[in-house]
């Protein structure tokens, strides 16, 4: 075989491999990519509404602390940067409540958050009719949260319902 001919075979296999080997490497920074973002897929934080504490009363109101446990089902921490809840008795709207600092979800963890909230006196009339009738009270809880995932903002809106008796809400 010639030089010019071996040379022209050695740079045709090398142009060849070349185009190959970045065929693959490209291959294989597609598939590595896929792996991480499937393991950012985002799934929504659950809320519990753990204990409502009286901080005080006046006049006009009072104020409580919401006591939430969230829990983060991700494998990421999630960086809250605010959450707002609005909660409603008997049907009837009692308070906002809004917690303007930030905060941390730990991946897989349950977290309490304690969200302020002031109640004016007006709410507070369906919850006590509901207590000398039935013994009970009906809530409504929708809370969003602020929270930062690795791709991206993302509001999370969670909704809860259900009863308090009088037994609960005197511990």
């Amino acid at each position: 075989m010639s030089p010019l001919v071996g040379r022209a075979l050695g740079y045709w296999i090398m142009q060849t491999w070349m185009r190959r080997s970045s065929g693959f490497m490209l291959l294989s920074v597609i598939l590595t990519a896929c792996a991480v973002f499937r393991g950012l897929t985002f799934e929504k934080p659950t809320v519990r509404l753990q204990a409502i504490n009286v901080l005080g009363l006046d006049l006009l109101g009072g104020q409580l602390s919401l006591v939430l446990d969230v829990y983060n089902p991700n494998g990421y921490d999630l960086r809250g940067q605010g959450l707002e809840a609005k909660l409603a008795l008997e049907e009837t709207p009692f308070g906002d409540a809004q917690l303007e600092r930030g905060f941390t979800l730990t991946a897989k963890d349950q977290t309490v958050l304690e969200v302020p909230m002031n109640f004016t006196w007006e709410g507070v009339g369906a919850g006590a009719r509901a207590l000398l009738t039935r013994g009970e009270i009906a809530y409504d809880l929708t809370t969003l949260i602020r929270a930062d995932t690795p791709v991206g903002e993302r509001p999370v809106r969670v909704h809860l319902d259900g009863t308090v008796t009088l037994r609960q809400l005197m511990r």
